[in-house]
């Protein structure tokens, strides 16, 4: 018999209450380079006590439960402030389009794998010149007979310089239309070839990487699904993420709460009350319209990205303002500031989820394309 999903709420709150106060901090989807050490050891433990690929079947190492019992667990590690997971890009992304699209071989190689964090993952996708425009892709990986020949640069990955795998998009087929001759391939980072860079950001800090490919050599058993299908394999794992709204919520509770704070912790005029009454009120519509949606992804989850984006932006520039002319020199302000246009780009550019906005869910007229 399946267990409920009451039964496995209280399951894993005990286990979480016990165990909480070992994890690294909540880091989000993406484990930072200075904690892979302690992600690694945290995702060994949830795999152990079978708090790992929740709604994988039992056959590839996962519980056999349901999307919903994925949901609970990722609300309630929000509650306790720990991470669900080592990585989203392995556990949400690689091994989700591996599930729906690998071969047997591929899907006993690293499911497993995945899950026991012995295969730890990056994603490329972006380029220097297709960030936003995915489809507008230039890396090629060309058919050599039983491999491929890999040439090009990708940008903003994370945890390129600590994974060993990665998921890679690249063009098989420069004449036909672009969004149709792409594949889409697992990659070992450790192939020769590839070159990783960590990408210096304004703030000081390299969270990113750059990745470059140069004649990489890629087992042609390294492609995912169809040849020349990637775009389908990509958007297809991009838009099957589950379960990220109940955190998500959790998440806009508590930086709603360090709002407030500010104007109790400061003395404010009255614009700036007004700035910030205006900011709590989106934040408190946003938080509804984010318990309305449930454990399913869908479009109107572009209203969230983009609302709260917008929000932590005006935000971050409210305090900098009222912290004056020394919020420009150092300190948290000064960073705030300087990271604030970085969540602009992240998961989706702000452009892109008004286009997903205007064309899905207004039924706008679709962007023109450029030929």
């Amino acid at each position: 018999m399946t267990e409920t999903t009451e039964v496995f709420r209280a399951r894993a709150e005990t286990w979480l209450a016990a165990n909480a106060s070992t994890a690294p901090r909540d880091y989000g989807a993406i484990c930072p380079p200075d904690l892979i050490s302690e992600g690694r050891t945290w995702q060994i433990r949830l795999n152990e006590a079978g708090f790992t690929g929740i709604h994988w079947p039992v056959e590839h190492g996962g519980q056999g439960l349901s999307v919903a019992h994925t949901a609970t667990w990722i609300e309630l590690c929000a509650r306790h402030g720990v991470p669900p997971m080592l990585n989203m890009v392995g556990l949400v992304l690689a091994g989700g389009s591996i599930l729906r699209f690998g071969t047997p071989a591929q899907q006993s190689l690293h499911l497993g794998s995945t899950l026991a964090a012995d295969h730890v993952w990056c994603q490329l996708f972006s380029e220097p010149g297709a960030g936003s425009d995915l489809g507008g892709l230039s890396t090629k990986a060309v058919r050599d007979g039983e491999r491929f020949i890999v040439n090009g640069q990708k940008v903003w990955c994370s945890g390129g310089r600590y994974s060993n795998w990665g998921i890679l998009m690249a063009r098989t087929d420069t004449d036909a239309p672009k969004h149709e001759g792409i594949s889409f391939f697992l990659c070992p980072m450790n192939t020769p070839g590839i070159e990783i860079r960590p990408l210096r950001q304004m703030t000081g800090e390299a969270e990113f990487d750059e990745v470059f490919f140069t004649d990489v050599e890629l087992p042609a058993d390294c492609l995912l699904g169809p040849l020349h299908g990637g775009w389908g394999v990509g958007m297809a794992v991009l838009t099957s993420e589950r379960g990220h709204i109940g955190a998500s919520v959790i998440g806009l509770e508590r930086r709603l709460e360090s709002m407030a704070q500010l104007g109790s912790s400061r003395e404010l005029d009255a614009p700036s009350r007004d700035r910030l009454a205006q900011l709590l009120s989106r934040g408190h519509a946003f938080k509804a319209m984010g318990q309305r949606q449930g454990p399913e992804a869908s479009t109107a989850a572009s209203l969230m990205k983009l609302g709260i984006t917008e929000m932590m932006f005006d935000t971050a520039m409210l305090k900098g303002d009222i912290a004056g002319a020394a919020s420009i020199l150092e300190g948290s302000d000064a960073t705030g500031m300087l990271a604030a246009p970085g969540g602009r780009i992240a998961g989706g550019t702000s452009q892109v989820q008004r286009n997903i906005i205007g064309e899905r869910l207004l039924g706008l007229a679709r962007e023109p394309k450029a030929k």
